[in-house]
């Protein structure tokens, strides 16, 4: 029996359908080349996306209080379908273009609620001259904090028109990413963590559990997804040093939370300085 085609999903970052739109459409057409996949490319220019208002509904009561109703769901329902998938953007002013950074912004929720496991991501950037390195390393960083296994990009510096080298150059470049994307794409979805990755999840689901309740949202899917009991955020047999290390850092996050508690004993508001690290993070660039 033939088995089911990899669905892999392209969100580009810019209408123009220039450098980064031609390397997407290489990039997938070796997967292609490969077998068994099938893709489908999303020009974010395409859909509705508003600017994130900074009012946290999300991160406290839930993604469903958004008060901005447009095509946020419809992308992430897509990502959901997917057995793959590529952000693609320009480097606009060093960083990655208007576009994708609001549809990121879009995504901050899911920082606090990962949901991405077992599908594989990676990142195309396309360049004039410098600084798409770092670009790439921001969206792969994104990647890993939406859950997915993340597959580290590729930046391609391309002048319009592109000489013959510069095409050739761009070529290997997307080969050699496309063949690394593949082979992480049928390996086995749900893999043994690092342990960067075993740290993140340890404190997190701890100060979690510590400093919010059932009227937070992240508590509640923490809780119901059973994570304040489990060793990761899915099913995986730990050995015995990542066993250790993931007890050492749930006791880390209990020190650094009482620490936290005890810093803060003077405020005059009992709930002062009571909240996760992670939702800390994202409140701090409100």
């Amino acid at each position: 029996m033939e088995s089911t085609p990899k669905r892999i999903i392209a969100f580009i970052g810019t209408a123009r359908k220039g450098s980064t739109y031609n390397a997407v459409r290489q990039f997938l057409e070796n997967l292609l080349s490969l077998g068994g996949v099938e893709y489908e490319i999303v020009t974010l220019n395409d859909h509705s996306l508003g600017s994130c208002r900074g009012c946290k509904l999300c991160f406290a009561k839930g993604e469903e209080f958004c008060p901005l109703k447009d095509d946020r769901d419809v992308l992430i329902e897509k990502m959901m379908a997917s057995d793959g998938v590529i952000f693609a953007s320009p480097n606009y002013s060093f960083q990655v273009s208007g576009t994708m950074k609001m549809f990121l912004d879009r995504l901050g929720f899911v920082f606090h609620r990962p949901r991405f496991f077992g599908r594989t991501f990676t990142s195309i950037v396309a360049q004039g001259i410098y600084g798409g390195e770092k670009i790439v390393s921001y969206l792969d960083f994104v990647g890993g904090g939406l859950g997915f296994n993340t597959v580290r990009g590729s930046c391609i510096t391309a002048f319009d028109p592109m000489t013959q080298k510069e095409k050739e150059k761009r070529d290997s470049i997307l080969k050699s990413h496309s063949r690394r994307f593949y082979e992480k794409l049928v390996k086995p979805a749900y893999p043994v963590p690092a342990l960067l990755r075993l740290w993140g999840f340890r404190m997190g689901r701890t100060i979690v559990r510590l400093t919010l309740d059932d009227r937070n949202r992240d508590y509640a899917y923490y809780r119901d997804k059973g994570w304040f009991e489990s060793d990761y955020f899915y099913p995986v047999r730990l050995g015995l040093l990542k066993k250790t290390a993931g007890d050492l850092f749930d006791s880390m996050a209990r020190r650094s939370t009482r620490k936290r508690a005890g810093a803060h004993s003077g405020d005059t508001h009992p709930a002062a300085g009571v909240t996760s690290t992670a939702s800390r993070g994202h409140a701090a660039s409100q």
